[in-house]
């Protein structure tokens, strides 16, 4: 069983920047996926951006280059370091980790971006 704690939501401004952090715990394998992704109401929960044990990553386009994923393996701590934040990167997101061919989510943390 994997836990997942999102934290760093809150309001910015259109051009600022956050960083969300992501703490797991539980009992992970040693290969596995962690990720972010973002949904607003209405609206399919999507793909932010993925990163494996490995260190690897992938984004969705709408966000690349202006935010990037990292993960601290010895403080189970994934980040999400986003830049150049637009009105409409506004929505709840949330953390997923992929283990032993599971998937689990956290609860989710509010950005909004707005002036």
């Amino acid at each position: 069983q994997v836990q997942l704690v999102e934290s760093g939501g809150g309001l910015v401004q259109p051009g600022g920047s956050l960083r969300l952090s992501c703490l797991a715990s539980g009992t992970f394998f040693s290969r596995n996926v962690m990720g972010w992704y973002r949904q607003t109401p209405g609206r399919q929960r999507e793909l932010v951006a993925t990163i494996i044990s490995g260190g690897s990553t992938n984004y969705a386009d709408s966000v690349k280059g202006r935010f990037t994923i990292s993960r601290d393996n010895a403080k189970n701590t994934v980040y999400l370091q986003m830049n150049s934040l637009k009105p409409e990167d506004t929505a709840v997101y949330y953390c997923k980790a992929y283990s032993g061919g599971v998937d689990y989510w956290g609860k989710g943390t509010l950005v909004t971006v707005s002036s």
